[in-house]
């Protein structure tokens, strides 16, 4: 019987959003599959040698909020100068606090299982990217290269 494959499409760059593609490749490739990430648009922030991903609390109503500030602190107040910066800096602490691995851990885990990272060459283009500036054993590739994977895997996320 084959391996099972997925096929993952991440299209976010931000903290909250590069841990979903990075802990289902993860676990998938620890079950067998074969896995692929295709990185696109914003998604390219996840390949860059050096990580520096933030959260961005502004337009995220469903992120909780600490001391019950969700209920409280005006949702204008986000976008204060420098809530970003705080905001990422309490997201990290409280996941380090409970012991969740980085994103830098947890693509390095993805590498180390041979869970293949593609980065889209139209975006790489669009965004004037350096091929330097992206992690050294990455794919480019267009989309069509990336559906021909896809359509023959049994799982498909678009994250």
């Amino acid at each position: 019987m084959p391996n099972k494959k997925m096929a993952i499409i991440a299209t976010k760059g931000t903290l909250d959003w590069a841990y979903p593609p990075f802990i289902l490749a993860s676990t998938a490739a620890a079950l067998g599959y074969e896995v692929q990430i295709f990185c696109t648009f914003y998604g390219l922030q996840l390949l860059k040698k050096k990580l520096k991903l933030s959260v961005s609390p502004l337009g995220n109503p469903g992120m909780p909020m600490p001391m019950g500030m969700d209920k409280w602190f005006p949702i204008i107040f986000t976008a204060l100068p420098g809530m970003q910066m705080i905001m990422t800096a309490m997201m990290k602490a409280k996941m380090k606090k409970k012991g969740i691995a980085s994103v830098e851990e947890l693509r390095s885990i993805c590498i180390e299982a041979d869970v293949k990272l593609i980065a889209c060459q139209m975006t790489v283009d669009l965004f004037d990217f350096k091929n330097s500036d992206l992690l050294d054993d990455i794919d480019y590739a267009g989309a069509a290269t990336f559906l021909e994977f896809a359509g023959d895997t049994d799982i498909n996320l678009y994250i």
